[in-house]
């Protein structure tokens, strides 16, 4: 393949899935010259359309099928990856696992402990101020890229991911991933956020209680995604206060736990649905109690504990049947390895549940996760069930269907059935769907992720189902239409341009709620609205994300440009790549799509950029992301990605999120890691293509292993990579290390005096690199047997010895670490903190600044103004002076 360094239009290039591995999965068939001949003779706006919608599946049958078959993992902090999730899981790619290493499990206390000890630390800095506080546009008109641009795509401005959604008198509210509950009293108009000081800002479920209208809070998301975070139990929101819900003296018994869903009966008793266990809480007791356990007693820490048994994965109490009538579904999304998935009921007020077996067209033996939906009156019950037997075959869609059990207004639906199928990939594809069958990517691809359905309450037959997209009938299942299709590529108003179509929502939908005539979507870019009145086949839909800051950023940057000021780059799950350029602008943007990651930014002219999307898939730009230039990787799936194939010598091993930084003292100098540490000295004319690559393999980490952390000085000269390996935790298939070439030779170091958790960062000294920083995830020994004590270590000596300079740190996993004007500033997943540099053990750390949310900061960056910048993964990216100002030298975690 011949490339230039002139942005390509990559229409040529389709996509099939084969196999169960990364490369098996990337097969790629590029056109002839007469073809591409073709094509160049097209209108431009066609070949842009066009070029989007191959993109666009390109992405999602390679990455997002690999993402799901390779990247996830069992939810929240009482996750882990064991053998028996059936190849699903990516030992070296979660978000959760670093948090982990090398345990399975760790208490939600440990996040409520940790706030108590960062209360009782001083204050050092001034306010924080948030950078990202204007809305940001998923669809902008003046960034056109061909290939990662989303121009056309019909999403509107965006927010971060929402994962439940309900409503109290003239009030909305919003759970999202990581960034708190959020409300609003004018329809979505202003949201404002409730939650900041929550030791977890990770929300799964929100529900109202009908009797006295309070909001409750399950907190830890439930989507086995693998950022999916921790919880630290049932809260309440009554009269303006916050409260916990059950707490028992000695902690909660669902701290710890991830939440799929809440419900209440009659009497005011309430049921969460969580990742291990269903729980009942009883008024008259005020206590929490587990009630459904179906695969046994599964205490996190015991010899016997699983993370994958006891999904409860939906409950509701039957309507009519005065609280003594409720159903719930264990769903362990699959492989199913001994869990006893399947349906459950109980005909004494939620005290014991027996299992039911579902009669008419659903497979019993083929239940993973599901959710139940009730008409108001009963007299239909909805479900919608994944296949955990499609999930392990790698199929383009997961989804068993959508099935509806029939009853009267006196007699309710029963869990038992019959059922009938109303639903599945082929009559929804067929419904106007953007995801077509025998694309790779089909309707319900996801459904272990995003599932979710609401039934009108004034009427029976009128359901809403999301998945991917949303889905309506007004018939109970007998017809269809796709209110929201996935994108606006390839749809019949496409042509002769995607511009024609009406605005849709962001793709994956999480929770729905219906609130007086009008239908509430929650998905992976915020929340949209439409009149519930609204029978047609798309459109009708409002986005309200112009006030709901709850971006997810992996890492950012800013750098100055001239005739500009200051441009702030960042990566963010499931929504690009973003631009503030300048940070006065109206609009955040996003310049490119799908998942964004790690950014590189030239600090004295921000025009200049690499982002990159998962797996290691980077593009430079030149002209601050209105063209791109994708032929960059060195990751075997980041050349496969852009349609390269992949060279002989890349990389096979680079994480979901996968390191990227520059030298300290000169921008052309990038380095990346995988399983090996590559050096590019040629900034931005780094190319690599399938005839030459201007990335050089300097070191090989050891076979299985990943580069979890960069940093260099000199050019270059002086590299230090802390790496992860052996296949995941808990125990001894768990490694960790640090690599550097101080001193002249590569080697390893030894390790051995530091804690055995996951290595998050490491920082060199630019000016003495024999003086390095490591930074660790995680809990120490009090929370994970093994773990070891200490967050930040210090070296003198290029990693001969290790001095721990934790000193009075809370324990909470460490993200990154910066130095700024003798001054250390620590991102952690609750804060950030500063101690003066050069103290040693003596070293005493205070809280940074103020007003900063919970939300976990992966990143922490100098800015080319006096400020650093933190990149929180739920509430957008915030600065503070720290003094100084120019220096652009810093760290941020791989």
């Amino acid at each position: 393949m011949t490339t230039s360094r002139r942005r390509r239009t990559h229409g040529r290039v389709a996509l099939r899935i084969f196999g169960a591995t990364v490369l098996a999965a990337l097969c790629f068939v590029t056109t002839g010259a007469a073809q591409t001949t073709r094509h160049a003779r097209r209108s431009y706006v066609a070949r842009i359309a066009r070029a989007h919608r191959v993109a666009r599946h390109l992405r999602g049958a390679a990455a997002r099928q690999t993402f799901f078959r390779q990247a996830f993992q069992a939810s929240g902090p009482t996750s882990s990856h064991k053998p028996d999730d059936g190849g699903l899981a990516n030992q070296q790619d979660a978000y959760n696992f670093e948090r982990l290493a090398p345990g399975d499990t760790v208490s939600g206390e440990a996040l409520v402990q940790g706030q108590q000890q960062a209360w009782g630390l001083r204050q050092f800095g001034g306010p924080w101020q948030e950078v990202t506080d204007q809305p940001y546009n998923g669809n902008p008109p003046d960034y056109t890229d061909p290939f990662w641009g989303n121009e056309g795509s019909g999403f509107a401005n965006v927010g971060g991911r929402v994962t439940a959604l309900t409503t109290s008198g003239d009030t909305w509210f919003a759970g999202t991933a990581d960034g708190g509950v959020w409300a609003t009293r004018d329809q979505g108009g202003h949201w404002s956020p409730l939650t900041d000081q929550l030791p977890s800002t990770s929300i799964g479920a929100l529900a109202t209680d009908p009797a006295d209208g309070s909001v409750w809070i399950g907190t830890g998301e439930a989507n086995t995604n693998q950022d999916s975070y921790a919880g630290i139990g049932v809260w309440r929101i009554a009269n303006g206060h916050i409260s916990r819900v059950g707490d028992s003296g000695g902690g909660n018994p669902l701290s710890g736990r991830t939440v799929y869903q809440l419900s209440f009966d009659p009497q005011g008793n309430a049921y969460a649905a969580t990742n291990n266990g269903l729980w009942r809480y009883a008024t008259d007791s005020g206590q929490w109690t587990e009630v459904l356990a179906p695969d046994g007693p599964n205490d996190p820490g015991s010899a016997t504990y699983s993370p994958y048994n006891d999904h409860i994965t939906s409950v509701a109490v039957v309507p009519g049947s005065h609280g003594e009538d409720v159903i719930a579904v264990e769903g362990w999304r699959g492989p199913v390895s001994g869990q006893k998935n399947g349906f459950y009921e109980s005909k004494d007020g939620g005290q014991t549940f027996a299992p039911v077996t579902p009669t008419g067209d659903i497979n019993a033996a083929d239940i993973g996760r599901t959710t139940f939906a009730y008409s108001a009156d009963g007299s239909e019950l909805y479900a919608v069930v994944e296949s955990p037997a499609a999930l392990t075959a790698g199929a383009e869609s997961v989804l068993q269907g959508v099935f509806r059990a029939d009853g009267t207004s006196s007699t309710p639906a029963s869990v038992a059935g019959p059922w009938t199928k109303i639903a599945d990939e082929a009559k929804l594809a067929a419904s106007g769907s953007a995801l077509a069958v025998n694309s790779g990517y089909g309707v319900g691809v996801q459904a272990w992720y995003n599932q979710t359905l609401a039934v009108d309450p004034a009427d029976a037959k009128h359901v809403y189902l999301g998945l991917e997209e949303v889905f309506q009938t007004r018939d109970g299942g007998d017809n269809w239409n796709t209110a929201a299709p996935y994108w606006n590529y390839g749809l019949p108003c496409s042509t002769p341009a995607p511009g024609n179509c009406p605005n849709t929502t962001h793709p994956d939908q999480h929770a729905l709620a219906i609130t007086g005539g009008t239908l509430l979507s929650g998905n992976d870019g915020g929340v949209y609205t439409r009149a519930l009145s609204n029978p047609a086949q798309y459109g009708g839909w409002t986005d309200t994300n112009d006030t709901l800051h709850d971006l997810q950023y992996y890492d950012a940057r800013a750098g100055f440009q001239p005739g500009v000021g200051t441009i702030a780059y960042g990566g963010l799950q499931d929504n690009g790549t973003s631009v503030l350029a300048p940070l006065s602008a109206p609009q955040n943007k996003e310049p490119a799509g799908g998942d964004g990651t790690t950014v590189i930014v030239d600090p004295n002219h921000a025009n200049n950029m690499v982002g990159s999307y998962v797996e290691g898939a980077m593009y430079s730009s030149t002209d601050g992301g209105h063209t791109f230039y994708d032929y960059v990787s060195p990751g075997c799936v980041g050349q496969a990605t852009v349609g390269l194939t992949p060279r002989p010598d890349c990389d096979p091993n680079v994480r979901f999120v996968t390191p990227m930084v520059q030298d300290q003292q000169n921008t052309d100098t990038w380095l990346v890691g995988g399983q090996y540490v590559w050096v590019s000295h040629a900034g931005w004319n780094t190319s690599c293509t399938d005839t030459a690559c201007s990335w050089q393999n300097v070191f090989d980490t050891g076979a299985g292993n990943a580069v979890t952390a960069l940093s260099s000085a000199q050019n270059g000269k002086v590299i230090y990579a802390a790496w992860v390996g052996g296949g995941g935790n808990p125990g001894p298939a768990f490694s960790r290390g640090i690599a550097t070439n101080y001193g002249g030779t590569w080697h390893q170091l030894d390790v051995s005096s530091l804690p055995n958790r996951f290595i998050a960062g490491v920082t060199v000294d630019p000016d003495h690199p024999n003086h390095a920083y490591a930074v660790f995830n995680g809990y120490s020994r009090r929370w994970i047997p093994g773990g070891g004590i200490g967050h930040v270590f210090e070296t003198y000596n290029g990693g001969q010895s290790w001095t721990d300079i934790s000193g009075n740190l809370p324990d909470i996993p460490a993200d990154a670490l910066l130095i700024e004007n003798h001054r250390l500033a620590l991102a952690t997943d609750l804060n950030m903190y500063t101690a003066q540099a050069g103290q040693g053990p003596r070293t005493y750390w205070s809280r940074l600044g103020y007003g900063l949310p919970n939300a976990s900061v992966n990143n922490v960056t100098p800015g080319p103004d006096g400020y650093i910048y933190a990149a929180t993964h739920g509430r957008g990216i915030w600065r503070l002076r720290f003094g100084g100002g120019g220096r652009w030298e810093g760290h941020r975690r791989g």
